[in-house]
């Protein structure tokens, strides 16, 4: 009975430990997350430098695997927006901060909204960062992205004759 009473306590006691705590830095990682994606709206080199670790490991919605290093030279020649250039603002819904001591875990929607000759395309993405602080500097170190399907109308009943 001493044996399982113990189990059960030390059990108890890991689950506990083991559980997301409030996170005492969701603040500066939601400062973090919509400085970056205000930066990767105008395709801002140091907004990425910043924002990725070196050793990332970033899965895209369309199941290409990258690093920073392919991140950075993608958005070298790319450049940097232009006036007139179509662009896309990032913005952030829904977030969610799970913080494990130096590690944090920070999921959102992400919504791209595209001005396309007057006319708005919004797009909508299910993304999700670990974020590990390392010398009192949060970077992110594995990002996933999910592209979320477009609504489509609901069909409007035929009349009857």
């Amino acid at each position: 009975m001493k044996r399982f009473l113990f189990s059960a306590i030390a059990l108890a006691s890991v689950s506990g430990w083991l559980a997301a705590q409030t996170a005492p830095d969701a603040a500066e990682l939601t400062k973090m997350l919509k400085d970056f994606l205000a930066g990767a709206s105008r395709n801002d080199l140091a907004a990425h430098e910043r924002f990725w670790a070196d050793d990332l490991i970033y899965t895209g919605s369309a199941g290409r695997r990258v690093g920073k290093a392919d991140i950075l030279r993608d958005v070298r020649q790319e450049g940097p927006s232009k006036p007139g250039d179509e662009q896309t603002v990032y913005t952030a819904e829904d977030i969610r901060i799970q913080q494990y001591g130096e590690t944090a875990i920070v999921a959102f929607r992400l919504v791209g909204t595209t001005d396309k000759a007057g006319k708005k395309e919004v797009k909508n993405y299910l993304n999700s960062g670990t974020f590990l602080k390392r010398k009192g500097k949060w970077q992110v170190v594995n990002w996933q992205a999910t592209v979320l399907p477009s609504s489509t109308p609901t069909p409007t009943p035929s009349p009857t004759p």
